[in-house]
């Protein structure tokens, strides 16, 4: 079951002679389940496609479907709610709110929503996570693979169709990086979860099951690993 399709999605910064094209015709599309890694250095155009895929930003021409949802025309409220409910986002920077604790960050896409969660798949989550011992905490009393584990607790709790990853690993030592990859491996395994990953390591993109590579705004490479 396809998740994700782009269809020649442009990205134009700038007017006339100061124009820049960031994404110049992307193609390609992601099935259900998938664990997809995509690779570029800096300025390849690789964290634009993320913002457009993620709803954060739109294209400049082109078409992209999450879930059945053509989302290139949604406007920004529509952009947001749609992003909330079918889209998981996870930073190298984790965005918790310092002044809930692990169990309110984790849960607040669905008290944005006003909707009760669902206990056993919550129970699930943070055990797969190894954060089940740590929701009265408040983030500054977590390590920093703790708190980004709670981050990928908070944009897995809606069962998003799928979960973006940009850069998870970039603010994290070596150790806590490959847990931070193993933790959404098994997220892809126990919860059949679509993961889009965005990352400039070589040694991250080739945990993925595919690799799609990105230079100068274009895919110059999408490689089936297993």
């Amino acid at each position: 079951m396809e998740i994700l399709k782009c269809e020649g999605v442009r990205k134009v910064y700038g007017s006339g002679g100061n124009q820049v094209m960031a994404l110049d015709g992307i193609d390609f599309s992601v099935n259900k389940g998938e664990f997809v890694a995509v690779m570029g250095a800096s300025g390849s155009g690789k964290s634009t496609l993320l913002h457009i895929i993620g709803s954060v930003d739109k294209p400049t021409g082109g078409k992209v479907t999450v879930d059945g949802t053509d989302i290139s025309g949604l406007n920004q409220t529509q952009a947001a709610i749609f992003r909330r409910r079918k889209v998981g986002l996870i930073y190298q920077f984790y965005n918790l709110i310092p002044t809930l604790t692990v169990r309110k960050n984790i849960l607040l896409p669905l008290a944005l929503d006003k909707k009760k969660p669902n206990q056993e798949y919550f129970e699930k989550v943070i055990r797969s996570l190894g954060i089940a011992e740590k929701l009265e905490a408040l983030p500054n009393q977590l390590s920093g693979g703790q708190q980004q584990r709670v981050a990928i607790a908070r944009s897995l709790i809606y069962r998003p169709a799928l979960l973006l990853a940009d850069e998870p690993t970039g603010n994290l030592d070596q150790k806590n990086s490959k847990e931070i990859i193993d933790m959404l491996k098994l997220a892809g395994r126990n919860l059949e979860q679509t993961i889009l990953l965005i990352t400039h390591d070589e040694k991250v993109a080739l945990e993925a099951e595919r690799i799609i590579t990105v230079e100068d705004g274009r895919i110059i490479s999408d490689e089936r690993r297993r």
